[in-house]
């Protein structure tokens, strides 16, 4: 056994303890005083630092950024009406104040002002070590080897020698013990400094294709690390994990608060993988944690179809209009307590946080039940809201909510 696998058994040893620590600080944050059901009729009971819920109309979740400026006043009004949970994505503000964080600070104390309750999430990668915060501004080309403190914690391409990469964008290596340390001190730092209410992790894998022969211990070391930031955050923070429903994301799914279904290609949004993602929302909301449904239309299978002049593609303002219903059916199909939708193309502020869809703002209700799929393998499926009847073809891609 070597060093690193060593350290790693041993780092697996303290990720135990950290989830027993995560627990009872859980557990002494108290529960909210709003109790729902879940669509297998067993109770779910929120954490009293989960944002506000509702079934008055869908339930929303922003997540945006501009790299160039802040939001203007009247942008945090629009979000600020339709959520109470939004996060600001990774280089948001940067030009404008100079550092990721000051756009994150800015944006939290903008959108409490207007709504006090409103929950922030604060954007770091677990996997690329964007140079987009004051805190990695070093992990670039020109700069990394006058850091070597740093360049320590990424990962080298064994057949090169040289810094693994995708587009000059460095790998934080997951194994190294100092930089899961490091990591965890940062985002904390991250959220606490810029204001906000926890974290949105992106990227669970740990770049464990890399490294085939140590993959069980790649999903250990993440599941450690996302214990650790847990620890550091302190109580009363939510930690939100890109695809951590995933069989690859195994250790850090007990960690988390939430997870989000990213669909972040058409093959996500197969009739088997929603059906699957819907057997996920249930396991999600079994275990008191919240989900984020998010579908960007840029991976809708008709994308491409119907193109414009000179062959250019469907404008996507237009296509996430037309795909807005569908979207939605197959959201509230699967939809659980503290399960949130989220809704446009892309990730910037110009993708859709911006542009009103009025499916979305209209008198929702409880659901009165489970989903019904009307044959056993058929792939249409109908659920009932108080004041919608909900029909989805996964197959067609058609639905149809009737608003009573």
């Amino acid at each position: 056994m070597n060093t690193q696998q060593r350290t790693t058994r041993s780092g697996w040893a303290k990720f135990c303890l950290l989830l027993i620590c995560v627990a009872v600080s859980q557990r002494d944050v108290g529960l909210a005083a709003d109790i729902y059901r879940n669509s297998d009729g067993s109770q779910f009971a929120a954490k009293d630092f989960y944002p506000k819920f509702s079934w008055d109309t869908a339930p929303m979740y922003y997540m945006f950024g501009d790299g160039q400026r802040v939001l203007r006043a009247n942008e945090v009004e629009f979000i600020a009406a339709r959520t109470d949970f939004i996060c600001i994505e990774k280089s948001h503000g940067r030009q404008e104040l100079g550092a990721a964080e000051l756009g994150a600070k800015h944006e939290a104390a903008a959108f409490k002002k207007v709504k006090p309750e409103m929950k922030v999430l604060f954007y770091f990668n677990s996997a690329y070590a964007w140079p987009f915060t004051s805190y990695n501004q070093a992990f670039t080309r020109r700069e990394i080897d006058k850091h070597p403190e740093l360049k320590r914690f990424l990962i080298v391409d064994p057949k090169t020698g040289e810094l693994a990469h995708r587009n000059n964008v460095f790998f934080f290596d997951v194994l190294n013990p100092e930089l899961r340390q490091w990591w965890a001190n940062t985002v904390a730092k991250g959220v606490a400094e810029s204001g906000c209410d926890g974290a949105f992790i992106d990227q669970m894998h740990g770049f464990a294709w890399l490294r085939e022969d140590q993959k069980d211990d790649v999903q250990k070391a993440m599941g450690e690390m996302m214990a650790l930031l847990k620890q550091k955050m302190g109580p009363g923070k939510i930690l939100l994990g890109n695809n951590a429903n995933q069989e690859i994301a195994k250790h850090v799914f007990p960690v988390i608060d939430a997870s989000m279904f990213e669909h972040y290609s058409e093959k996500l949004l197969s009739k088997e993988a929603l059906l699957q993602d819907w057997d996920d929302m249930l396991r999600i909301a079994q275990a008191g944690k919240m989900s984020i449904f998010r579908i960007g239309v840029e991976s809708d299978r008709s994308r491409n179809q119907n193109q414009g002049p000179q062959g250019s593609r469907r404008d996507y303002s237009e296509l996430a209009k037309e795909r807005a219903e569908y979207y939605l059916a197959c959201f509230l199909i699967g939809a659980q307590p503290y399960s949130y939708f989220q809704y446009g193309w892309g990730w910037t502020l110009s993708s859709g946080s911006l542009h009103d869809f009025p499916e979305l703002h209209k008198p929702l209700g409880s659901p009165q039940g489970a989903y019904q799929r009307t044959t056993p393998d058929g792939w249409e499926f109908t659920r009932e809201f108080e004041h919608a009847s909900v029909w989805v073809n996964t197959e067609s891609g058609q639905a149809k909510i009737t608003w009573k």
